[in-house]
């Protein structure tokens, strides 16, 4: 049993800032508090962003080779601390204890890993002897704000390129998934110059604060499409730059050739890891008339095998949903499905009890524009669907507002190779989901969002542009 810790605190200008206002943290299990978290205040944002500020120049003077091996250290802490973090992560967000510290060792990896990019000054003469030197310049005080699936990872996604960059970083948790942050900023506040990453979290009203703060000059947000447009919005006064990972409903198009068995447990999972609460699950599988039956069956038969209930438990491998916001959308769904007549080949109906727990649910065949198959679920609920053409699945599949993810199942790679360059995403995979590494390119295309993260591209996100021209 961990030693959690019971009170929490900001981290402002490297040092500690209690809470003088608190907001209650809900465990997704109960559904009722276990935590109070310090709910940052205007005046304590505005000495987040002052430090901030203060603490750029200095940073941005260092080399990246200097920031790299500081961020090193701290990634370094953050794994010693894993399960630590974890068993936090667990209560407040509800994933399985495994799932939650595996989440904080990613995380921990991929920001010791980040530090590996670099974005070296182009060098050209022009015939006449010009030299033409283009330089990055990181671009200033940077808010990452980060939802409350992947609190932790997500964070580390932003946190590497930004620190590496030379910005310096205000870290703002969900207001439903806190405390794993706010831990983490106590564990690491020493390893870094003060002001250069700043740790706050607050009720809903800190989101719009930062994002149109004045004192910003980057958000790099992960969250809802619809958030994202809000966030846009905020960011507009002062042409803040921006990076958006949004929303995605991911399709997934299965050719009749596949090892059913097989595809059946990386479908399962491609849909329904962290109770289907990732931007890249699959949302949408498509699966040829000719093994449709047999897979859907497969797919069932796999998923009577999975236990569903609270991530402290021992055998919970899928935990609850995270808020009661998102349960309750999620009931409104399979409502919805109920009404209109689909048939549930799993699943269907949310049970009464405390917690905010939704059963593993498969709609069978459901139509084309029906609500369960054009909005993004975001819970442990997925459609499948027939298709006969490869081009009709095509179509189907890139008829949305979203172009986060998508995947391709057959054995035939070629095959599988040519119709992923027809689908209108991000990311696609083939025989395989959710893959990503430190080192390349993360981001949507349409309403899935602006910009990427990851890779060399990811971190000119968090730089300027200055071309120099040095006559002879």
């Amino acid at each position: 049993m961990q030693n959690i810790p019971t009170e929490f605190s900001l981290t402002i200008n490297g040092t500690a800032h209690p809470g003088t206002e608190h907001f209650a943290v809900i465990n997704p299990a109960t559904g009722q508090p276990f935590a109070q978290a310090p709910d940052c205040t205007r005046a304590q944002l505005d000495q987040a962003v002052t430090a901030a500020r203060q603490a750029f120049p200095a940073w941005a003077a260092q080399s990246m080779e200097e920031r790299g091996t500081q961020l090193r250290q701290v990634a370094a802490k953050i794994a010693e601390h894993a399960a630590e973090i974890g068993h936090l992560l667990t209560m407040e967000q509800g994933k399985s204890l495994a799932d939650a510290t595996q989440e904080v060792e990613i995380a921990a990896y991929w920001l010791g890993e980040s530090t590996n990019q670099t974005l070296p000054e182009d060098r050209q003469t022009d015939p006449d002897g010009r030299d033409i030197i283009v330089r990055h310049l990181p671009i200033g005080v940077v808010a990452a704000i980060v939802p409350w699936n992947y609190p932790i990872s997500l964070a580390m996604m932003k946190l590497g390129p930004a620190l590496l960059s030379g910005c310096t970083v205000i870290w703002k948790p969900a207001p439903t998934t806190p405390l794993a942050s706010l831990r983490t900023g106590e564990l690491i506040r020493d390893l870094l110059p003060p002001g250069v990453l700043n740790v706050i979290a607050g009720s809903d009203r800190l989101g719009p604060w930062l994002s149109a703060h004045p004192g910003i000059d980057k958000i790099s947000f992960t969250g809802s499409t619809a958030v994202g447009k809000q966030v846009m919005k905020s960011a507009a006064d002062t042409l803040k730059r921006l990076t958006l990972e949004l929303g995605g409903n991911d399709p997934a198009i299965v050719l009749p050739d596949v090892d059913i068995q097989q595809v059946a447990e990386k479908l399962f999972w491609a849909a329904f890891v962290n109770a289907g609460q990732i931007c890249i699950a699959a949302k949408r599988i498509y699966i040829h008339e000719s093994i449709y039956d047999e897979l859907r069956d497969a797919l069932v038969a796999y998923a009577r095998n999975i236990k569903v209930g609270d991530g402290l438990a021992e055998d919970t491998v899928i935990g609850p949903l995270q808020n009661q916001r998102q349960y309750q959308r999620v009931r409104d769904l399979l409502e919805s499905c109920q009404q209109s007549g689909h048939r549930f080949a799993l699943g269907g109906k949310a049970p009464d009890g405390p917690g905010y727990f939704i059963p593993l649910s498969i709609v069978d065949n459901p139509p084309e524009d029906s609500k369960i198959v054009q909005e993004e679920q975001f819970g442990p609920i997925v459609p499948l669907l027939k298709f006969s053409e490869v081009e009709d699945a095509i179509a189907r599949a890139n008829d949305s507002q979203y172009g986060l993810g998508a995947s391709v199942w057959s054995a035939d790679r070629q095959k599988a190779q040519q119709i992923a360059t027809q689908l209108q995403s991000g990311m696609v995979w083939i025989n395989e989901a959710h893959y990503a590494t430190p080192h390349t390119p993360f981001g949507g295309h349409k309403q899935s969002g602006l910009g990427v993260e990851n890779g060399t591209e990811g971190l000119r996100e968090f730089m300027l542009t200055q071309t120099l021209y040095v006559p002879a």
